[in-house]
């Protein structure tokens, strides 16, 4: 069995190479997945399984520990592995970095949600967050849509925006920290929120026509990033229907209170890929949920197993 690390395949990797394994996972046959959450004192441990026939098996096990920031000296709020096992005789074949798989697997999930959702002559992207998977996105977004010409921050602590901003900075796109946001989204072509929002911030009334939403906190049942008029202004789509109904509160929330009905989730992701799922026109303003699942740590591992193998 191979132990890879973060540092072992962090460099091999591109976002559209995981983009692209997601989408070929997605041609693959409906997984099994599965999660079991243990919690105590505010920390949990998190399990989740998942078995896609073609592809292989995998079991992530993480903890997230709130605290660990403030530690001395700072550990990773979220520290854990991936086993993934040889689907044909069921041996376990590599143990991948949980922080690598998670890294790649959030924003590549979100960049191929945009990807086929977005209108292709999206050019101002906003980032609601300063975290790392908002230093992700920024990367993922950067790569995935080359055309972008301004990408915004914005997060409740301007410092951390502003800082955000000035550490990616690169050739080819202007990237800024804002404060306005209600005006920042009424000018934006994709707006994509990372945060970890109890309550919603991101309202639907400030949304043009054509825009993209790409929702990916609130992985909890009680939070949330957008209000109701985002999903019932948007064409609403997630990455998978089963880690998000019944799970997550940016969507669960809604449906319990019957302000959307789950016939209005369009489609998944599985459906995007094949194309029997899409926006309706340019000027529809489309939302996608992320909410992870253990289908996407097992595509991701597997490339990454993949990925090192070929170095030698």
């Amino acid at each position: 069995m191979r132990v890879i690390s973060f540092a072992d395949a962090d460099g091999l990797l591109s976002w559209t190479m995981v983009a692209d394994a997601i989408a070929a996972g997605h041609r693959l046959p409906a997984p099994q997945i599965g999660d079991m959450l243990l919690s105590s004192d505010g920390r949990s441990l998190l399990n989740r399984a998942a078995w896609i026939p073609g592809l292989g098996i995998a079991l992530k096990s993480v903890t997230v520990y709130p605290e660990n920031p403030r530690c001395d000296p700072p550990l990773p709020t979220v520290q854990g592995s991936v086993l993934v096992f040889d689907e044909a005789s069921g041996a376990p074949v590599a143990l991948v970095d949980g922080i690598l798989v998670t890294k790649w697997k959030t924003a590549g999930d979100s960049v191929l949600g945009a990807r086929l959702l977005a209108r292709p002559d999206s050019c101002r992207l906003l980032i609601c967050g300063a975290g790392t998977l908002a230093r992700s996105l920024v990367e993922a977004y950067r790569e995935v849509f080359p055309q972008l010409e301004e990408i915004r921050i914005w997060n409740r602590t301007p410092e951390k925006a502003a800082q955000l901003a000035a550490d990616c900075q690169a050739p080819g796109v202007t990237v800024r920290a804002v404060t306005d946001l209600a005006a920042t989204v009424a000018e934006s072509d994709i707006v994509s929120t990372a945060t970890m929002a109890v309550a919603p911030f991101l309202k639907g009334e400030w949304l043009r026509p054509g825009t993209h939403v790409d929702l990916i906190g609130a992985y909890r049942p009680d939070m949330r990033e957008a209000d109701d008029a985002v999903l019932t202004r948007g064409e609403l789509f997630v990455d998978s229907r089963r880690t998000t109904i019944g799970h997550i509160g940016e969507i669960e929330i809604p449906l319990k209170q019957g302000v959307i009905d789950a016939s209005d989730i369009r489609g998944d992701l599985a459906e995007l890929v094949a194309g029997t799922a899409g926006r309706s026109g340019p000027a529809a303003i489309t939302v996608f949920k992320n909410g992870g699942g253990a289908h996407l740590d097992l595509m991701v591992a597997d490339l990454i197993r993949r990925t090192v193998t070929a170095q030698g």
